[in-house]
């Protein structure tokens, strides 16, 4: 097994992904929007309740880039392959539905001694109009692929505060959250197989990195952002734990005014860390109703 170290820098351009309301609504679903309250999120989780007008869940970005013209990043087993840190960055409101192209990149491989990471970086335009709805980067941790003398990659600078968490938001995911979510594209079977989860080295399938980044943008959206998808400016984070289908995502967010800094945990365990969020600029700033 080997990695394509010669993909570093390389550039590619693809079909994005097409989309609808009902795209839009499901993944809505599958982050958890309306599972407390199914009232709470309609302009999420609807497209035709009285008075409501239909919007998007800014971490659908994640969602819209394709990942069809991806070059083969290296002949290494799908068992070895974990998620490791996502970061988005809107430069609009997402449509409720459209089509995309996409310009992407291998912005590098990191050797971390044993393992490596790969590091994807995409630009999101809108396929009618050309303008740019969003950039998305993607680092993925990929088991006993290191050791091929590559740079180690930049040194972390993220501290959790001292202070205590301004907000704190609770979400219960569903025990078969793995399997809702998965309908919206991500068809890794690390997440619904046993067999392949088995292999990985988990005790059953575990949920999808991009299902917890999702929920905590819900949780960010809703108490920083006064629930309104245009005050949503950018979020990234690292993933540094796998979650169970069924367990309660705790979001700890601290507001620093246009910034906010955030971790989200299980049971007292960190499963999302180093995370950063962006205001856009002019965004109210004040916290926003807890559905």
């Amino acid at each position: 097994m080997a990695l394509n170290l010669d993909l570093v820098g390389k550039e590619w351009d693809g079909e994005g992904r097409r989309w609808t309301s009902a795209d839009a609504i499901l993944y809505a679903l599958g982050v958890g929007a309306g599972s407390e309250d199914p009232l709470a999120e309609l302009s999420f989780t609807t497209e035709n309740s009285h008075d409501v007008t239909q919007q998007v869940l800014p971490t659908f970005a994640v969602m819209i880039g394709g990942a069809g013209s991806m070059p083969a990043l290296g002949d290494f087993d799908i068992s070895q392959v974990l998620h490791a840190e996502q970061s988005i960055t809107l430069h609009g409101v997402l449509p409720v539905e459209g089509a995309t192209v996409t310009r992407s990149r291998v912005a590098g491989f990191y050797d971390k001694g044993r393992h490596a990471i790969a590091a994807t970086e995409s630009t999101i335009t809108d396929k009618d109009s050309g303008e740019v709805l969003a950039e998305v980067s993607s680092g993925i941790f990929i088991r006993g692929e290191g050791g091929f003398g590559g740079d180690r990659g930049a040194s972390v600078t993220w501290q959790r505060p001292q202070t205590e968490p301004d907000h704190v938001v609770t979400y219960r995911t569903r025990p078969d959250q793995a399997l809702l979510y998965r309908l919206s594209g991500d068809r890794n079977p690390l997440h619904s197989d046993p067999w392949l989860a088995g292999k990985a080295g988990f005790d059953r399938p575990i949920l999808h990195g991009l299902c917890t980044f999702g929920f905590t943008g819900r949780a960010l959206l809703h108490t920083v952002c006064g629930s309104d998808p245009a005050s949503f400016g950018s979020m990234s984070a690292r993933f540094a734990s796998p979650v169970l289908p069924g367990e309660e995502l705790s979001v700890a967010i601290w507001d620093e005014g246009e910034t906010c800094r955030f971790q989200t945990t299980v049971a007292g365990r960190v499963v999302l860390d180093h995370g950063t969020f962006t205001k856009k600029a002019g965004s109210p700033g004040a916290a926003g109703r807890r559905p």
